[in-house]
């Protein structure tokens, strides 16, 4: 028997900073007015997903290995294959 929430394509919430290929990494810029970077994660070097990763920046498109500090946060994106829940349609009747 499996406990709630452990559907198919689900998982459970981690504690810390962790990330799959193909999300994307965000971090704050350094001083005001700055507005940091992002890139997408294409490479990990720990199978529980933890840093460090491998992040192809967007604004050089350059990949570089980053450890990433305190002013980073990972944008999750479902896994591929799965399907996330999308609006649910109102279905009208005449």
């Amino acid at each position: 028997m499996t406990g709630t929430g452990a559907r198919q394509g689900q998982e459970k919430p981690r504690a810390g900073l962790w990330a799959r290929v193909g999300d994307r990494l965000i971090v704050g810029g350094a001083t005001v007015g700055d507005e940091g970077r992002d890139g997408e994660i294409v490479g990990l070097h720990h199978p529980d997903g933890t840093p460090p990763f491998d992040v192809r920046w967007s604004d050089t498109g350059r990949v570089t290995e980053v450890f990433p500090g305190p002013d980073a946060r990972v944008q999750h994106f479902p896994p591929h294959g799965t399907r996330e829940a999308g609006p649910v349609k109102a279905v009208t009747r005449s």
